[in-house]
């Protein structure tokens, strides 16, 4: 299986390591409007074919699927020409910039019967997806709350320095995956109420944020991020969990130490990711993921079935991420579903 991607900026080369180590799958194509970047990319994972106009590169064809990590505002119109030529899609999270944009581009690839998955790699770093699959199980019975935290005070801006330029910040880039995974864990949400500050003088957008969501289930969880807070233990990037059910709790800890409890008793487990050759700490859980994710995604479109984190199901996380900004801004709840 063959595949191009779109963008060799900061993220992406996670995803050509992860794609090396896949096996029958290969990239064969790359498009970056830095040339510099472009040929510095291509050389380092061995890509000869490389262009700086997306159109010509999916015109010209010879994959199966084009993977797109570039920023939010290329998303549509690259999504919308990868349909034209009916390829498989990723695209890099957040979505689109607007719900609306997000339906159509969902749209374009369905009329086409083939696959759109968001790159949605929280739900698959290792210790969250042990997580996932205990509640699944009914290890702890029904779960009835729930918090989902991630707050740190690492400097992401020097890697990614557009992030300090937005309107919108936090929600849009981490919470997004924070409420995934809520959604993960706990299912679909009825409704959301959330409030935003800005701690970080020297950046535009949000860096704070806090969310109650109501679950459709009946559970209610609080999803709460932050880049503004100074830990003693800096835990980036990891996210933490507490769970109460019917029949137990269950809590992830700093340093990817899960306890369960049930009547039965205690137990612990150290779920701290592997060091992959190319990963580096602290990153390695997320780099981990991305590897995780593009299997299986991979493997949805060998066995005929959708993605988990598929362009519909990712709609649903989206929509919370602009109900979110709408609640902190009109301070009210909101029900998602009306947006």
């Amino acid at each position: 299986m063959k595949g191009a991607l779109v963008g060799c900026g900061f993220f992406a080369q996670n995803q050509l390591h992860a794609w090396s180590e896949i096996e029958g799958v290969e990239i064969v194509a790359l498009c970056d409007r830095d040339e510099d970047r472009l040929t510095q990319t291509g050389e380092a994972f061995g890509i000869a074919r490389r262009y700086t106009d997306a159109a010509q590169m999916l015109a010209e064809g010879g994959f199966d699927f084009v993977d797109i990590a570039t920023t939010v505002g290329t998303h549509r119109p690259l999504v919308e020409l990868a349909a034209q030529h009916d390829l498989h899609v990723i695209c890099q999270k957040p979505f689109a910039p607007t719900l609306r944009d997000a339906r159509a581009m969902a749209q374009a690839v369905e009329a086409t019967g083939k696959t759109f998955a968001i790159h949605e790699n929280f739900r698959w770093q290792s210790a969250l997806r042990h997580v996932i699959e205990e509640v699944r199980s009914g290890v702890i019975g029904t779960p009835f709350f729930g918090r989902v935290s991630f707050r740190s005070g690492y400097d992401v801006f020097s890697g990614q320095p557009y992030l300090a330029e937005g309107e919108r910040f936090i929600i849009e880039d981490l919470g997004i995956h924070i409420l995934d995974v809520a959604r993960a864990l706990f299912g679909d949400v009825d409704r959301i109420t959330a409030t935003t500050r800005r701690i970080n003088p020297a950046i535009r957008g949000e860096d704070v944020a806090t969310m109650l969501l109501a679950h459709s289930g009946g559970a209610s969880s609080v999803v709460d991020c932050s880049y503004a807070t100074q830990r003693v233990l800096e835990t980036f990037p990891e996210t933490l969990l507490e769970i109460d059910g019917t029949g137990g709790t269950l809590t992830l800890d700093a340093g990817y130490r899960l306890r369960v409890h049930t009547a039965e008793g205690t137990t612990q487990t150290e779920l701290d990711p592997p060091l992959l050759s190319w990963a580096e700490r602290p990153w390695h859980n997320i780099q981990e993921s991305v590897l995780i994710f593009q299997r299986d995604f991979i493997a949805a479109l060998r066995e005929g079935r959708a993605p988990e984190t598929a362009a519909a199901d990712n709609l649903k996380t989206f929509a919370l991420v602009e109900a979110a900004y709408l609640s902190a801004r009109e301070g009210r709840t909101i029900a998602p579903d009306t947006l």
